[in-house]
């Protein structure tokens, strides 16, 4: 007898296909601006990542930002420099 099984039957195994995800351009994904903690300061990895795109796009932004404005402009920014398609 093999020790290799079908998964299809199993999706809780290892290896078992990922399951459909809602797709964030429908408009399921919150606005920023209704985050609840999107008046903290922005993260250390927005932070890194505004820096490298800011850089990229020759543009400077306050070190002082929340959450919120972080990810608007990470959005923005993206787009600038077509690093988020």
């Amino acid at each position: 007898m093999s020790n290799t099984h079908s998964n299809d039957d199993r999706p809780d195994l290892l290896g078992a296909p990922e399951p459909e995800r809602p797709d964030q351009s429908a408009g399921t994904a919150k606005d920023p601006e209704q985050w609840v903690t999107g008046d903290e300061p922005m993260t250390g990895a927005q932070r890194s990542y505004l820096d490298t795109l800011a850089r990229e796009a020759g543009e400077q932004l306050s070190p002082d930002l929340t959450k919120a404005e972080a990810s608007e402009h990470i959005d923005r920014l993206q787009e600038k420099t077509g690093r988020g398609a």
